[in-house]
């Protein structure tokens, strides 16, 4: 969904016009959302309870129409009541999360788990930055305003980040 759609959608949530417009917002943003606040997290049962935060936020407070960038401003509430909770357990990251692997392909968890090791090994700011841009599909210019860096900082640390994940995964990526 594009920032216009999101700006649809927000706006007719902001006039009560459209009960469907809340849960098609929802639909299509909850994966990548969710995947910015575990990766921030590295726990599944505070990542979801993030997520729902989130949204409630959404739900009973649509930003004002001056909001250039609804895409963005989403992903910058997600990143930030992260980081709040993370801030507030101290630091406190879970490893069970190795236990969802079994929810996957069986092929497929070697892999997954290489990667997620791979992505614990950068700085938090480095996983935000590959998360943001792969898995939420966010333009640099967008993963710039949410990080509050400059364009050309957020494009050096993502070549960086994905840099040092190509040597630690041993150039398959």
């Amino acid at each position: 969904m594009n920032n216009a759609n999101i700006a649809i959608k927000l706006s007719d949530m902001r006039k009560g016009a459209d009960s469907n417009s809340f849960e098609e917002l929802y639909m299509d943003l909850k994966t990548p959302v969710y995947t910015i606040i575990f990766r921030i997290t590295w726990d599944k049962a505070l990542s979801e309870d993030i997520l729902q935060e989130v949204f409630l936020k959404l739900y009973l407070s649509p930003p004002a129409e001056e909001v250039k960038n609804p895409r963005a401003y989403i992903f910058r509430i997600a990143r930030n009541l992260a980081i709040d909770s993370v801030r507030k357990q101290g630091s406190h990251i879970s490893l069970d999360e190795i236990g969802d692997a079994v929810n996957q392909p069986l092929d497929d968890i070697p892999l997954k788990m290489d990667i997620e090791n791979a992505l614990k090994s950068l700085s938090e700011e480095e996983r935000q930055l590959v998360t943001l841009h792969i898995n939420a599909d966010l333009k640099f210019r967008e993963i710039s305003e949410i990080l509050d860096m400059p364009l050309g900082t957020a494009l050096w640390k993502y070549r960086k980040a994905i840099s040092k994940l190509q040597k630690i995964l041993g150039g398959s990526l």
